[in-house]
């Protein structure tokens, strides 16, 4: 799947990143970050990512920077 990071929480480690053609946007988490890097993610970057059920839902995870 492919997204914009849409929104970063950098105290809590978490953000949301939204999807072309789609109402709700997805969360994510800093450990669902491919290779460590959420503190490089900014707002507007587009990302690839794939989606996974969680106790609160469907979230990202994979996140990566294209």
């Amino acid at each position: 799947m492919k997204g914009t990071i849409k929104t970063i929480v950098d105290g809590k480690n978490f953000g949301f990143i939204s999807q072309e053609g789609e109402v709700k946007d997805l969360f994510f988490h800093a450990n669902d970050v491919k290779d460590g890097a959420f503190a490089d993610l900014k707002v507007g970057d587009s990302v690839t990512f794939e989606i996974e059920t969680k106790e609160k839902g469907p979230a990202a995870v994979g996140v990566s920077r294209e």
